[in-house]
């Protein structure tokens, strides 16, 4: 690729994307004559039609999208404008990288500008989005950091692959959840007092003294008047059922909760419960349904609970800003030591808001037991802070080499994984290392005996470094462990394990290493 001029990015599978843009050309010449004739926006070919025409938008930009680089620099066209990019502007070429939780879904490849001045710079293509073009991508990719090679001054020759695991991936995603679960929570807490103050009195209401109250006394106690169920109409759980009354007194129809519908029948006679003009118990002779109030503990645990959710979006974001430092392509610790406080957090504040939903900051007895719980929550929150500390590999590269240290006897069973196919690793298998008692050997599974192992051939693996994991190292490698880079003939390899555990293999393959 060091011969190459010049490199054109057009768009993958231009045959559906063409036919989309037919669709919605289509669709938009038949809402146009449905429009002209009919006259009304009420009309179902009218609909079909723009929605053709919506989907064809984005494929018409998609299927005119290019993407070129030459001499100059990276020139970007799409169907609103165009951008050029010169190559001294341009530090380095990245890969975006977006993984699914469905293995079965292939993973999707972008490519990325890290400009000098800090910016970052998504190119729309190219794009890979299965497989079959993964070899046109790299291909196209290569070209142009051959471009860069030649035209421009790449910061390193290392190209880095961004995911959602590493600390150049944005943050915006994880903090507009938090900030839309804090609104969530401070929303309820607003209404708090008014959902208390309707729980109190609808617990302190008394059935109405005489028959010739006024309206506005009626209001606020309960009157009960008799009624007949006329039929009802049992629905799916999730939708409400409905009880209909004879002569529709008191009104015509109630809605109610399936079990609410089945216990009553046509005929039955009910005793109905009013309070400030609605209908709150409906009571028969083996049946009665109650209006759901909701408690002011339960709007209390409402807010505590949004609250405690937004906590892990905030830790997501909490990590990212603590590893602003590292490099893009370094995978952050994982967050789930975080879920682990705000799980402890929830054992404490949730009955406590339940119990003491208005009297939080006046009962000593709540302030006794938040103050409690806030110091567990403390304690769990400075062990999660050491757990997702980030752990430089330096020390472990330099304890690979401390003379003096005697090696376990007896076999060891280690959690660790080569990431390349190897005769020693064929088709990955490998999820362990044995050690002690023979030579160093993959198997997979944590013993015991070596049953299926695969010997290392330690006297031809060479330890070229140890670093943490980035992004290009996949999502089977967990956040906190290591890698070390190695030579197996002339062949790199990455050997993947826990920082202390990595150490301990290094150790062992101490002699191609000397």
């Amino acid at each position: 690729m060091s011969d190459v001029r010049e490199v054109t990015c057009p768009p993958f599978r231009k045959r559906p994307l063409w036919f989309l843009v037919g669709l919605g050309g289509a669709g938009a010449c038949l809402a146009a004559v449905r429009l002209a004739y009919r006259g009304g926006l009420l009309d179902v070919w009218l609909g079909v039609g723009l929605l053709f025409a919506l989907l064809g938008v984005p494929a018409l930009s998609m299927v005119t999208t290019r993407v070129s680089a030459d001499a100059y620099g990276v020139h970007t066209r799409t169907l609103l404008r165009r951008r050029s990019v010169p190559w001294r502007d341009i530090a380095g070429l990245r890969i975006l990288l977006k993984h699914e939780s469905d293995s079965r879904v292939p993973e999707a490849r972008r490519v990325g500008l890290a400009l000098r001045d800090g910016r970052r710079r998504l190119l729309p293509l190219p794009q890979s989005w299965s497989p079959d073009d993964r070899a046109e991508f790299d291909a196209e990719l290569a070209a142009l950091r051959a471009l860069h090679a030649r035209h421009g001054a790449p910061e390193s020759d290392h190209i880095p692959v961004i995911s959602r695991r590493t600390a150049g991936h944005s943050s915006a995603g994880s903090l507009s959840l938090c900030v839309l679960l804090l609104a969530g929570a401070a929303a309820t807490a607003w209404f708090l007092p008014n959902t208390s103050s309707y729980a109190r009195a609808w617990q302190s209401a008394v059935p109405c003294a005489t028959a010739g109250a006024t309206a506005t006394e009626r209001r606020d106690c309960l009157t009960t008047v008799p009624a007949v169920i006329a039929r009802t109409e049992v629905r799916r759980p999730k939708k409400s059922s409905w009880l209909y009354f004879a002569d529709r007194r008191p009104r015509e129809r109630l809605a109610v909760s399936r079990e609410g519908a089945q216990g009553f029948g046509p005929g039955y006679s009910v005793e109905v419960t009013l309070w400030r003009g609605e209908v709150m118990k409906v009571a028969g002779k083996h049946h009665e349904w109650r209006e759901h109030v909701a408690a002011a503990g339960d709007a209390a645990v409402l807010v505590a609970a949004l609250a405690l959710a937004a906590g892990y979006p905030g830790a997501r974001v909490l990590l990212r800003l603590r590893g602003r430092r590292l490099p893009d392509d370094e995978v952050l610790p994982s967050a789930l030591p975080f879920a682990g406080v705000l799980v402890g957090t929830a054992l404490w504040l949730l009955p406590l808001c339940y119990r003491y939903p208005t009297t939080l900051l006046t009962s000593p007895a709540a302030v006794t037991w938040a103050i409690a719980g806030s110091a567990g929550t403390l304690g769990l929150f400075a062990l999660a802070w050491r757990a997702t500390r980030v752990r430089t590999p330096r020390a472990a590269a330099g304890s690979a080499g401390t003379e003096g240290k005697e090696r376990a006897a007896g076999e060891v069973f280690v959690a660790a994984r080569f990431l390349e196919q190897t005769d020693y690793n064929p088709h990955l298998f490998g999820t362990h290392i044995v050690l002690g008692d023979g030579p160093p050997a993959v198997t997979p599974h944590p013993g015991p005996g070596r049953f299926a192992a695969k010997p290392i051939p330690v006297d031809r693996l060479t330890v070229k470094g140890v670093r943490r994991v980035r992004g290009g190292d996949g999502d089977t490698v967990p956040g906190g462990w290591h890698i070390a880079e190695l030579d197996d003939g002339g062949r790199p390899v990455r050997l993947a394990a826990a920082p202390a555990d990595l150490t301990r293999i290094i150790r062992e393959l101490r002699p191609a290493a000397g």
